[in-house]
């Protein structure tokens, strides 16, 4: 059984409902952890009750066929807000490019829906993703690369973010078939690689999603 406690976000007390009322389903996919004492974890309602099992069945029957790779040569604090977005958009996969340990506090437990693969170098990323046709898209403000606003993203791909502050490495930059800046208009040169990485997962959602089958 996987446990109804974790973490909440803004200091909110826990979202859910409480023990099952009346007959239990004799569905195999809810959990009688969850029937009996209730459900708190932040799911949406239709995987409420739900065993984690369940659920993570459920979403790779679902998932949009583009993944997302950060890079953690320097332990990036930015993967869990990834991994969070990546759930959300329903990506096939998150990959971790560099050091395999990363902080989960930002990703708020959604790690545990989430595929998360590792790869202990960028040359090792691009040949996963040529093995299975997927084009590497950078996303970084460098130049020559083409604004993300006005941008064809492959269907099949792997959205690559690089660390806060450096950016995608030289290694990314060239194996990448394009890479992609997004528009700013402050005094900044760069913004978070998290919320860098949610805006380019939108967008392929714009551009390749169904926007009926969200909840």
């Amino acid at each position: 059984m996987d446990s109804a406690k974790g973490p909440t976000e803004w200091g909110e007390g826990r979202h859910g409902v409480g023990p099952w009322e009346g007959p239990w389903p004799e569905d195999p996919r809810y959990d009688p952890e969850f029937l009996a004492h209730g459900d708190t974890r932040n799911v949406v309602d239709a995987y409420r009750y739900w065993s984690l099992e369940a659920i993570r069945t459920d979403l790779d029957t679902r998932r949009h066929p583009f993944h997302v790779a950060i890079e953690n040569f320097e332990n990036d604090m930015n993967i869990g807000t990834v991994v969070r977005t990546a759930n959300a958009f329903l990506a096939q996969a998150v990959h971790i490019v560099g050091r395999k340990r990363w902080n989960r506090r930002g990703a708020m437990v959604t790690d545990r829906y989430q595929h998360i693969i590792h790869h202990e170098t960028v040359a090792d990323l691009a040949a996963w993703a040529a093995e299975r046709g997927l084009e590497l898209v950078a996303v970084d403000n460098t130049p020559g690369s083409v604004p993300l606003e006005t941008a064809r993203l492959p269907r099949e791909c792997v959205l690559v973010f690089g660390q806060e502050g450096p950016g995608i490495s030289e290694d990314t930059a060239v194996a990448a078939t394009m890479t992609c800046s997004i528009a700013q208009f402050g005094s900044t040169r760069s913004i978070n690689a998290g919320v860098a990485a949610g805006i380019a997962m939108h967008a392929w959602i714009r551009q390749h999603g169904d926007v009926k089958q969200s909840w």
